[in-house]
């Protein structure tokens, strides 16, 4: 609701300053998004989650192509006003969904809504032309953010488990938002925690900064000038045909990590595709002939992608029901920091003619980010989704 409207009245912008504002507001939006992603991931079966997870993620490279698609048309005769309206008409369809999609059954047996689970786990019993399994829905109750430590946190606990506590009207410590940026830290999880900050931010760095480079090095030339030139002159169409092309790209590279991350687990293809993308780049250092530029910018994008997938399909993985948004919503924001520094410290180096040195700063983020993959404590391939944060 909140990006839809802001996005639809900066279309309306009068001043520069009111854009700005609106658009700011849109990403603020924008930061519900793994909050979508843990919903998805709750409803897929442990087998076939990697394969469904990228399914969802590609609707990113699709909305990409849709609206890089869109701008080449609208902005060339329309202008930029009915691009952001038009861009926001997606967001008011997805609003409709909201009445009509159920809520997690996982979430709803932590709050202690059982009954509530029951009933969506039986529509979708009905859906599948299934039959539920006999038996109720019990809480893990060995530690829930809080340990329980005490008789009577201990029989309040059974309580909520057998759904005869309004658990809803409460004020517990586990519910608050800062009890649940702690756990993130829990002795169980605080290596897994820091470690995929660390990911998330260098994967960011390095996939925009393969996108940066896939606009600055696509015409084979080592000339700077040249392609600082480019930089400030593409204001026609084939900017939008550029991305529209560059985009369809990354298809591939979900191909890629879905044919990976079931077979040989999340950390060692998501070290793999790190890994790989190093050498893609490396030779870019050097001025190569324009196909094999090419091929290699696809081989890099392709393998960032995929890497960029499969910890965005880990990372909600590695976090229990009680903190699972709060974990990958912390994890997307380091993403999102690494997405804005990118550009300002690259296109100043490449800007600058020190194009060897921009590419040498993203192999060398991104190899730190493979090597940080590797430390990763827990594998998440097959493995059932937890719902509390366990001591070790």
């Amino acid at each position: 609701m909140v990006t839809f409207i802001a996005g639809f009245l900066s279309a309306f912008s009068p001043n520069y300053i009111f854009l700005v504002a609106t658009r700011c507001v849109v990403g603020i939006g924008l930061g519900g998004g793994p909050v979508l992603f843990s919903w998805f991931l709750e409803f897929v079966p442990a087998p076939n989650r990697g394969f469904w997870m990228v399914i969802l993620s590609a609707f990113w490279t699709i909305g990409t192509v849709l609206e890089a698609a869109i701008a080449w048309i609208v902005m060339p005769t329309l202008g930029w006003r009915w691009l952001l309206g038009l861009s926001s008409a997606p967001l008011l369809i997805l609003l409709l969904f909201y009445f009509v999609v159920p809520e997690s059954p996982r979430y709803l047996i932590m709050k202690g809504r059982n009954e509530d689970a029951h009933h969506i786990l039986e529509k979708v019993a009905h859906v599948n032309k299934r039959q539920l399994p006999p038996g109720r829905f019990v809480n893990d109750l060995r530690m829930q953010v809080n340990k329980v430590d005490d008789i009577d946190g201990l029989e309040e606990a059974l309580l909520k488990a057998q759904g005869k506590l309004d658990v809803s009207k409460m004020e517990t410590k586990s519910e608050g938002v800062l009890s649940q940026f702690y756990g993130l830290f829990s002795p169980s999880l605080v290596k897994s925690t820091l470690l995929l900050w660390s990911v998330l931010f260098s994967n960011a760095f390095g996939y925009y900064g393969v996108v940066l480079l896939s606009s600055q090095l696509s015409g084979g030339s080592g000339d700077c000038t040249s392609k600082t030139m480019h930089l400030t002159a593409s204001n026609d169409s084939s900017l939008y045909r550029d991305v529209f092309i560059s985009s369809l790209a990354e298809i591939p590279g979900y191909a890629l990590s879905a044919g990976l991350m079931d077979r040989f687990g999340r950390k060692l293809s998501m070290a793999a595709t790190f890994f790989l993308c190093c050498i893609f780049l490396l030779p870019l250092m050097f001025p190569q002939h324009e196909v094999v530029t090419t091929i290699l910018l696809f081989g890099a994008r392709l393998c960032i992608l995929g890497a960029f997938t499969i910890a965005y399909i880990y990372a909600p993985e590695v976090y229990p029901t009680s903190i699972r948004s709060t974990g990958f919503g912390a994890a997307s924001s380091f993403a999102r920091i690494g997405g804005v520094l990118c550009p300002v410290i690259a296109v100043a180096l490449i800007k600058s003619c020190h194009r060897v040195l921009a590419i040498f700063l993203f192999v060398v983020v991104i190899l730190s980010a493979g090597i940080s993959v590797l430390f990763l404590p827990i594998e998440t391939r097959g493995r059932a989704l937890s719902d509390i944060v366990h001591s070790k």
